[in-house]
């Protein structure tokens, strides 16, 4: 649905609008800041309904209102309906359900393995859900091509499995500790207890400032339209490219997890996610551009992988859906804003010159927290340091 919706909003401004390149690839970045808005206003609300209420519920019902944007895409592209101003809303609201999907989810996983088979079970995790973004893109490609409302039709029945899926888990009691808090003293207990740990602090941040400057994926659709001339179906292999590559890693690390030197790993992968992204803006080969999405889609499943064991190991299960939700606050603001500083940045220096520019800032940051955060470069396991080693 996302793949589908970025390639259209690009197409609409450049075909029906009469947009310039610069200003179709500006609507991009617009596109990316409409989904995080809602994610930021909500996000501390988020937080809070993961750790009061049952978890399957709050997941299901997020999904459900994702479901029923799906289905309005679907006839509004079906009825050539569609304009600028209600694919912009539409994200928006996209994103507001995200905001709810994030935490409830993210927090369930350590709720449903032993501590010590968390890292093989968030890497399964992470397989499940490389491979849907491997064939989600590609297929995007290719019903859009066949029909625009196909993929929006077809996202909606995954959505339908989704919702089905969630609520046939057992039941996920919330914390009674929770419930007996105030709400407003929760989310300030959750961003207190962010800050006052710079471990995760230092974690939440890499990610946030490397994959804003350095992502490049808001700019796939310029790549495929009018540089690389590969159509909505290249767009969708391109989006499968770096599946693909985190799909390997996942299921490495769901085989052979990593246990030794964490931290510094996590950093280097990071950097090889700079370089990569940089490798993919200058080329003019379209079978050398898959390979680079690829290596960023390894070198940051590499660090997802490291930071999400870290950061659910190492916070207490009463504020997970708390922490979830800054976390994802983090990712989507790197995500989303990322698209928007994309989208300003290829107006300005061109779509070859803004993903070139990210892919080093991305290196500089790594390099920067490497140096302000040395708790990191110090985590040798994923087990969370004993009382007073913090």
């Amino acid at each position: 649905m996302v793949v589908a919706l970025g390639y259209q909003l690009y197409d609409v401004a450049r075909r029906v609008e009469g947009l310039t390149i610069a200003q179709a690839s500006f609507a991009l970045g617009l596109l990316g800041l409409v989904q995080f808005l809602p994610m930021f206003v909500l996000t501390p609300v988020a937080g809070v309904v993961a750790d009061r209420f049952d978890r399957r519920h709050v997941a299901a019902l997020a999904l459900t209102v994702d479901l029923a944007l799906a289905l309005l895409l679907t006839l509004t592209t079906a009825t050539h309906h569609v304009t600028l101003p209600l694919l912009f809303g539409l994200g928006a609201g996209h994103g507001a359900a995200r905001v709810f999907i994030n935490p409830s989810m993210g927090a369930m996983t350590a709720r449903l393995v032993p501590a010590e088979l968390l890292p093989r079970a968030i890497a399964l995790n992470s397989t499940a859900m490389q491979i849907g973004m491997i064939a989600g893109p590609a297929l995007a490609g290719l019903l859009y091509a066949w029909g625009e409302p196909l993929p929006y039709a077809a996202s909606a029945l995954m959505l339908t499995t989704g919702v089905v899926s969630v609520i046939s888990l057992a039941p996920l009691a919330a914390n009674s500790a929770n419930q007996r808090t105030h709400p407003l003293r929760q989310v300030a207990d959750g961003i207190a207890f962010v800050r006052s740990n710079r471990f995760l602090l230092g974690c939440v941040t890499l990610d946030l400032f490397a994959v804003l400057l350095g992502g490049a994926t808001a700019l796939l659709p310029v790549y495929a339209r009018d540089i690389l001339h590969v159509g909505p179906q290249g767009l969708g292999q391109m989006r499968s490219a770096t599946a693909l590559g985190a799909t390997a890693v996942a299921l490495l690390f769901s085989v052979r997890p990593l246990s030794t030197n964490v931290g510094v790993k996590m950093l280097w992968s990071v950097a090889v996610y700079g370089a990569a992204t940089a490798l993919f803006g200058i080329s003019r080969n379209y079978a050398l551009s898959l390979g680079a999405l690829a290596l960023v889609g390894a070198a940051d499943m590499f660090s997802v992988f490291i930071r999400n064991s870290l950061v659910q190991l190492h916070t207490p299960d009463d504020k997970r859906g708390r922490v979830s939700a800054i976390s994802g606050l983090a990712i989507s603001a790197s995500n989303e804003l990322g698209e928007m500083e994309s989208g300003l940045a290829a107006s300005i220096m061109g779509a070859t010159g803004a993903v070139v520019f990210g892919g080093v800032a991305a290196i500089v940051i790594t390099a920067l927290w490497a140096g302000l955060f040395p708790e990191i470069r110090r985590a040798r396991t994923f087990a969370p340091p004993m009382p007073g080693q913090e």
